[in-house]
């Protein structure tokens, strides 16, 4: 399979690109990395490490999405940057899929203008994996779509529950309905009718109602679905939470041991190895033809090489067929 990944998106520029193809190429022999960027910067990197024969290409895109741009305006101005190169890639059919830790806003909107979205799919959102007191879970949307529809999001617990399905193996994934209270009735428009058509219609027995935030580390459910701003909002949160955490036991536990220090900071390292972001390899982009998986800013090679192998198993598993079938067992409704 051949997976584009956007070589120069991200806060680090292209080298942690580079190195994370690198590593997944190791972990996954049928796969081979499209490098998309400019060349001049990507073709030092590769002699200094050369991989393996005939697994890697570049291809130049001479602009950049710089991470603080406004999507429309990239999309305008630089059609023939790294990210929109990937699209015009994957919209060609010459790559499976992309990956890319550039301007979020920006792979979203690359996607939006292909217009190429799956069978019976009113809008894409994107799924990420969150960890959980009993595994993992999936929250979607957290950023593609914060003006939904009550269809977008039931079309989000079906394509959610096919990927925790598919993804993460859980055989009969529960979905929840994020809200400000568990009672029937809470909230605001948009989710009372969310609600509704989660518990009438053919996802009723995998529907446990509406869950709170408290409850997504609990491990309540398998998929929880939100509108996306709400989303993004609880996945900065739990980043933001996380570093702190780990930060105050570093200063307040760790540094003041007299013995033992070494230990105990192994095993502080464990838990960031474990539940740091860059553990869950990116959240996709549901719902387009294709496969795209957006990275972390911030993500080194480690993280965009677990990006890679969850494009790569998208791809083997056929996500989107499995997608498909599961939202044309959905009743027709309106967008």
């Amino acid at each position: 399979m051949r997976i584009a990944l956007d070589a120069m998106g991200g806060d680090h520029g292209p080298a942690p690109n580079v190195g994370g193809a690198r590593l997944a190429l190791a972990a996954n022999p049928d796969l081979t990395v499209v490098l998309v960027g400019d060349q001049a910067q990507i073709d030092p990197l590769l002699a200094a490490d050369p991989p393996p024969a005939g697994r890697v290409e570049v291809v130049h895109a001479p602009q950049t999405v710089e991470m603080k741009e406004k999507p429309a305006e990239a999309i305008r101005r630089k059609p023939d940057a790294s990210v929109f190169r990937c699209w015009q890639l994957m919209a060609a059919g010459q790559v499976d899929g992309l990956v890319s830790a550039g301007n979020t806003g920006a792979v979203v909107a690359g996607g939006l203008k292909t217009r190429k979205f799956l069978k019976c799919v009113h809008r894409p959102g994107i799924a990420t994996v969150m960890p959980t007191a009993k595994g993992r879970c999936v929250i979607m949307d957290v950023g593609a779509n914060v003006f939904p529809k009550p269809r977008h999001l039931l079309e989000y617990g079906a394509m959610g529950g096919v990927f925790a399905r598919y993804m993460l193996n859980i055989e009969r994934p529960t979905i929840g309905l994020m809200n400000v209270g568990e009672e029937e009735g809470k909230g605001h428009e948009l989710v009372q009718k969310t609600y509704d058509l989660f518990r009438n219609g053919p996802l009723a027995d995998r529907f446990v109602g509406n869950i709170e935030g408290r409850d997504i580390h609990r491990g309540a459910v398998d998929v929880v679905v939100t509108d996306g701003f709400t989303g993004n909002v609880v996945l900065k949160l739990c980043e933001g939470v996380f570093e702190f955490v780990m930060g105050m036991v570093n200063q307040e536990v760790i540094a003041p041991l007299p013995h033992d220090r070494d230990a105990a900071a192994q095993a502080v390292r464990g838990l960031i190895g474990k539940y740091h972001y860059s553990a869950f390899g990116g959240a996709p982009l549901l719902g387009v033809e294709g496969v795209c998986v957006i990275c972390h800013g911030s993500s080194k090679d480690k993280a965009i090489a677990n990006a890679l192998g969850v494009a790569a198993l998208d791809v083997r598993v056929k996500l989107n067929e499995k997608i498909v079938a599961e939202l044309e067992g959905l009743p027709a409704g309106e967008e």
